[in-house]
């Protein structure tokens, strides 16, 4: 680990912007489809924006495990490791935290882990970085946190609707996604149903 470097800092103030992002994350996941700006000033590698990589910088640490698609750079990898200490692997179904740059070229993403009866918190997030949220299917959200039914139509593929429409009854079980533009952040816990 000591000898992995990189030129380009994180978050110009720690604290202050990490308990600013994970204020941010928490807003998301309590109001899913509603998203919610992140404004921290923070330097990231090619390939990733700025709001995911606050997200990282917030929620990885020692005791976590990574997966990344491999389509990120070494970059990134090095700039993760670097600054938060976390553990990469290659296997999905151990993965606390799961990177997303490329959503379309995503086989399948019910290979990552949904929990256990007995842990279901153990299940593996998503950080899915997207183009925007605008431009994709029109869909319907419905569920805790959402008072009244929110329209919204992110740009993701459609397999992605249809990977939640298995994820969604699996509660307690089940993956909680957060997708990332380059300055904001949406939540989409488990709980959330689409139609």
């Amino acid at each position: 680990m000591s000898n992995i470097l990189t030129q380009i800092p994180g978050f110009s103030d720690p604290v202050h912007d990490a308990q600013q992002t994970f204020r941010a994350l928490l807003a998301a996941e309590a109001r899913p489809g509603y998203p919610e700006c992140l404004r921290v000033e923070i330097k990231v590698p090619e390939g990733l924006t700025p709001a995911c990589g606050a997200a990282c910088l917030t929620l990885l640490d020692l005791d976590v495990k990574l997966w990344i698609q491999p389509s990120f750079s070494s970059s990134v990898k090095n700039w993760l490791l670097f600054h938060t200490g976390c553990q990469l692997t290659v296997y999905p179904e151990e993965a606390d935290f799961a990177l997303v740059q490329d959503l379309g070229s995503m086989r399948d993403l019910s290979v990552f882990n949904p929990g256990t009866g007995e842990n279901p918190e153990d299940s593996t997030t998503l950080l899915i970085q997207i183009a925007s949220f605008n431009g994709g299917k029109s869909i319907t959200l419905t569920g805790p946190g959402i008072l009244s039914p929110k329209s919204m139509a992110p740009s993701v593929p459609n397999t992605f609707w249809e990977f939640w429409e298995q994820n969604y009854p699996l509660y307690p079980l089940g993956i909680d996604v957060f997708l990332f533009t380059e300055d904001s952040v949406m939540g989409l816990p488990r709980t959330a149903k689409y139609s």
